[in-house]
């Protein structure tokens, strides 16, 4: 990008607002009376309610280009009263839309107070996260140049990255976090080493809301694509902690030091617009990466305590058939005793007494026809001698 554009960019992000009246700026319901395109029917931020997203299938997911060739060459950082941007190098730049778009700058939006306070400036389904890192580019296929693009409808393409807060701290963004000492004063200028831009944005490209909308400060252009991702971005506590309460919206000369806070611009209504989603709900769900992966620990723990329930159950069934063989066995054994061979003569038969009786008789009868055929018999003659 040319000096001149990122000069006028410059001048016009300093017309900005504060939440606080005390601090003698215009606010954002004046900003009309000075800005007339704050007053527009297309500004930004919005709220996205997703039930009422429209599904576009033609949008592709982003592609960053040059994000992670930071090079050698240090990166140039400055507190501009409202916010830290950083300058980014014009080799960087954003495919996956109609045109080429070359990277300008980023800066960040937060809020007070810690996490679940606000600070983000999109919301989804109203509610907001605690920060959101914006990175701006301009059409550089149809313009020569930030001025020339950002009053254009077509102009401008804006990465809109929500930030929330939990445990694990983010190394990506100690890249910008740990140097803001340098510019804690408003119109404090310092350079960073160079780091990979691309470790900022979520891993998750694919899934983002686009609709038409403006800037968010004066002079509040209608002029800018919007990409705000659906899958957030985590920081730690400690980090959100250190963005809220280290940068002062005042210079080093003041006497009255005032805190850089609340940094963001209300949703706008979203009139006759509407919010396209590269995903559908229906079929994907909405899921994140992190969702992601406590469904696939969910279904992996499923699965275990499942083969557990198995393995309990076929060891039961292995159980009680065993215990059946051995009562079949026990059982065999018993009733083989009532089948072995006996060596025994068969017992006779009783006999009824008539026919015993009758037995007898014939036996005397016997007994008494030899005894009378013995007397029969002739006695043998006795021999003399001569």
């Amino acid at each position: 990008m040319d000096s001149l554009g990122l000069f006028i960019l410059l001048m016009l992000l300093c017309f900005q607002w504060t939440i606080a009246p005390a601090a003698g700026l215009v606010g954002q319901t004046e900003w009309s009376q000075y800005f007339p395109n704050c007053g527009g029917t297309s500004q930004s931020p919005v709220d996205v309610v997703t039930t009422q997203t429209k599904y576009d299938p033609s949008l592709v997911p982003l592609t960053p280009l040059g994000y992670s060739q930071h090079g050698n060459k240090p990166l140039n950082m400055y507190n501009n009263g409202h916010t830290v941007v950083i300058e980014l190098p014009e080799w960087m730049g954003l495919a996956g839309l109609p045109w080429l778009f070359t990277a300008v700058q980023m800066h960040l939006h937060w809020g007070s107070g810690g996490p679940s306070h606000g600070g983000s400036e999109h919301t989804i389904n109203g509610l907001s996260a605690d920060a959101e890192l914006h990175v701006v580019h301009y059409n550089s296929e149809l313009y020569p140049n930030m001025s020339a693009a950002m009053t254009q409808s077509d102009g401008l393409a804006v990465l809109g990255i929500l930030i929330v807060t939990g445990e694990e701290t983010n190394p990506a963004f100690n890249s910008i976090l740990n140097y803001l000492s340098r510019v804690r004063h408003a119109d404090q200028k310092a350079l960073i080493p160079a780091f990979d831009v691309e470790s900022l944005l979520p891993n998750d490209l694919g899934r983002y809301y686009r609709y038409n909308g403006s800037l968010t400060t004066p002079p509040c252009y209608q002029s800018v694509i919007w990409s705000v991702f659906h899958e957030r971005v985590q920081i730690s506590k400690a980090q959100l902690l250190r963005l809220e309460t280290i940068l002062y919206s005042s210079k080093t000369e003041d006497t009255d030091r005032m805190l850089l806070q609340d940094n963001y611009r209300a949703t706008q209504p979203l009139n006759h617009r509407v919010v396209f989603a590269s995903f559908s709900a229906e079929s994907g769900k909405e899921l994140s990466s992190g969702e992601v992966t406590a469904i696939v620990i969910g279904v992996m723990c499923g699965c275990v305590g499942l083969a557990v329930i198995i393995r309990f159950i076929v060891k039961t069934i292995r159980f009680f058939t065993l215990l059946h063989r051995e009562t079949v066995a026990v059982n065999s054994s018993t009733s083989s005793w009532d089948v072995l061979p006996s060596n025994r003569p068969a017992p006779m038969p009783r006999m009824e007494e008539p026919e015993k009786a009758k037995e007898k008789k014939q036996d005397v009868a016997l007994n008494t026809t030899a005894d009378g055929e013995k007397k029969e018999e002739p006695s043998p003659s006795p021999q003399t001698e001569p």
